[in-house]
């Protein structure tokens, strides 16, 4: 089942008022409707997502990328790690008309979302050669991580997208004379922003799922023992 956020309080104030006009909409439109559905344009949503590449780091050793994912925990070994950084970036414009009589105003919002990762670096040990089969494991493994990423943003797009279109259904919004756009604004950081950053981070679950257990025990015992080797008897990744 497909579900779309709901965001109730930031949009009391336009419900109430799609109320206020719900009569004059079976009927015959409200000079004002005229105005704002026929002159002021339909509203836009707009949703963008784009990949950044990525590269590659082999100037840590596995100590220092230890630190880096697992600060202070015994016992764990970071071979390799994908690091990068979510970015949401939301933009709201749109004309607005008000009307003396009523003292009601309406906007078109015009909203640009834009979704994308900050460049994805991938570490590999700088105790593994490059031409070893240990280096060859553990960049198969991150490699994975990075595939993750990539095939995650475009199913967020997805599904923001039609949330996007379910909220904003291209018709104004109406709200009193002086509101519209501070309601807009609210909706979009306590609504949009959280639930967007929500449906982003659903992504470490998938990471969560590569470094199993089972995951550690391969990479051990894959080459011959190559990356015991180096390591030692310590647990991880």
């Amino acid at each position: 089942m497909k579900t779309v956020p709901v965001f109730l309080r930031s949009c009391l104030v336009f419900c109430s008022l799609s109320c206020f006009f719900a009569g004059s909409t079976a009927a015959a439109r409200t000079p004002f409707q005229v105005r704002c559905e026929d002159d002021l344009g339909k509203t836009v949503s707009l949703l963008t997502a784009r990949q950044s590449g990525y590269s590659l780091n082999h100037a840590l050793s596995y100590k220092d990328l230890t630190q880096m994912k697992q600060p202070g925990r015994a016992n764990t070994v970071v071979l390799g790690l994908t690091k990068t950084q979510s970015r949401i970036e939301i933009g709201l414009a749109g004309a607005i008309l008000q009307d003396a009589a009523s003292g009601y105003e309406c906007v078109a919002p015009h909203i640009t979302v834009r979704l994308f990762y900050d460049p994805i670096v991938i570490y590999v040990g700088r105790e593994f050669p490059q031409d070893s089969c240990a280096y060859g494991q553990i960049l198969a493994h991150e490699l994975r991580h990075m595939k993750v990423y990539l095939n995650h943003l475009p199913v967020v797009e997805t599904v923001v997208r039609a949330a996007l279109a379910h909220r904003f259904k291209a018709r104004p919004l109406y709200a009193p004379s002086g509101t519209a756009r501070l309601a807009l604004e609210h909706e979009v950081n306590t609504g949009w922003l959280p639930y967007i950053k929500a449906e982003m981070a659903k992504v470490e679950l998938q990471q969560a799922q590569i470094d199993s257990v089972q995951e550690y025990a391969r990479l051990k015992a894959s080459c011959n023992g190559e990356i015991n080797s180096i390591v030692g008897p310590p647990r991880g990744r």
